[in-house]
């Protein structure tokens, strides 16, 4: 296919980009290349390599063929100019935050956030000198006013986990402009499928590749998506991207770079450094997922509706959060943001409390009980004593995980087995 990915539809190139067929060999399938390192042409070649005078590859921490292709196609379908894979997508938020920010620096988050990434933010980036302020990103001028002199960044979910809220990406990036500052969006729960942030105003994109964008749970993984519309010389604030690299003799990313200056910052220095490394074998099963994306999140949407439909009439059933029902607040602004459906992750509060929740979650049978989410299987987690078990009883309700409350993420089985999966574990968890 040709270089022009503007031209393709969603669903080719999720088979097609950053692909082609083996040059050695002509494999269709793009090869796992299990290399730890690649032989230089000269001794002039290495050099031009190590300088970043010439792209190509080195060695496996920081290049590798089958993880530039996944990164070439998360890209494409993103919208963005660039990207760079690491092995989980914890790491990616630390790749995304590390060319911005400096000891005394802050970050803007999303109170509405996973509960590892709550306490990334508020405990182990302390480490390092970093700051996050946590806002309802909802209230607009309280997102406003805290944005000060140091902040560096504004971080948020487009689809939230657990509860599914929709994010208003524009207004949230009308403020970052404002403040001139990069907008961090983890666009995991959504997917390019559903949501292009950078469409919305976004300039970074991060995702945990070990949930839809693979699908099949079998591996790890995370991805930085550069949309290249931000100038990062303009206002002094970013000196990793602007200001002279020691260890690339003075060189300047943003000069040298020009749109694609944090993508290779992020190469050379981050994976460099930080070594936060997404292994070959792990890119191959995630481009083989990304092949069937939009096939399987049709399938996602369609049934978790029907479930959550079918929920939200039931007596044993509180409250459910899905951004796809129209009792939802979020509903209009799902159809701007996520047009083609607001996600299958969503969370439901069960009559009963936290006991009828545990109850619930050991009565399932078709349902899965695991620390993920945007499997093929349908899977449940009680998020208060487990993934947000680490938060405080305030940050577990701001987040969407009070005591009450059960997080679905809604597989592509048939939806009528799942509904009566759940009417007979709510019939044990509720008796």
């Amino acid at each position: 296919m040709s270089d022009d990915t503007e031209s393709y539809g969603f669903d080719t190139l999720q088979i097609h980009a950053g692909a082609r067929p083996d040059p050695a060999t002509g494999a269709r399938q793009t090869p796992i290349y299990q290399s730890t390192a690649y032989v230089f042409r000269d001794a002039d070649h290495a050099a031009a390599l190590f300088n970043l005078q010439e792209v190509g590859f080195i060695y496996s921490r920081l290049t590798n063929p089958t993880v530039a292709v996944l990164q070439e196609r998360i890209a494409t379908l993103e919208g963005g100019v660039g990207a760079v894979c690491c092995s989980s997508g914890h790491a990616a938020q630390i790749m995304a935050l590390f060319p911005l920010m400096q000891p005394g620096c802050n970050v803007i988050a999303s109170t509405r956030l996973y509960g590892g990434t709550v306490t990334q933010f508020s405990q182990t980036i302390k480490r390092f000198g970093w700051e996050a302020k946590f806002v309802d990103f909802d209230d607009l001028d309280a997102v406003k006013a805290a944005v000060d002199d140091n902040t560096r960044a504004i971080f948020g979910e487009a689809i939230a986990n657990p509860g599914g809220y929709i994010m208003d990406v524009r207004a949230i990036a009308d403020i970052a402009d404002a403040a001139q500052v990069p907008l961090i969006i983890d666009n995991t729960s959504a997917t390019p499928y559903l949501c292009r942030p950078i469409e919305h105003g976004a300039t970074l994109v991060v995702h945990s590749t070990t949930k839809y964008l693979t699908g099949n749970g079998t591996v790890t993984g995370g991805c930085v998506v550069d949309s290249g519309t931000f100038d990062w010389a303009a206002s002094g604030k970013f000196p990793s991207l602007s200001e002279p690299e020691p260890a690339y003799h003075g060189l300047k990313f943003a000069e040298t770079f020009g749109p694609l200056a944090f993508t290779f910052h992020g190469i050379a220095v981050g994976l460099r450094d930080l070594g936060m490394t997404m292994n070959p074998q792990g890119a191959h099963y995630t481009l083989m997922g990304i092949e069937t994306l939009s096939l399987r999140m049709e399938r996602h949407i369609e049934n978790a509706v029907k479930v959550a439909e079918w929920l939200e009439k039931d007596d044993r059933i509180d409250a459910v959060t899905y951004a796809g029902l129209k009792s939802s607040p979020y509903f209009e602004r799902g159809k701007s943001v996520c047009p083609r459906g607001a996600g299958a992750l969503f969370t439901v509060a069960v009559k009963g409390g936290y006991e009828a929740c545990v109850k619930l979650v050991d009565s399932l049978e078709i349902f899965s009980h695991v620390a993920n989410l945007g499997d093929t299987r349908s899977l449940i987690i009680h998020s208060a004593s487990t993934t947000h078990r680490q938060l405080t009883a305030e940050q577990q309700e701001a987040a969407g995980a009070a005591p009450n409350v059960v997080r679905l993420s809604i597989g592509i089985e048939d939806a009528d087995d799942l509904i009566r999966d759940l009417d007979q574990a709510l019939s044990k968890a509720t008796s």
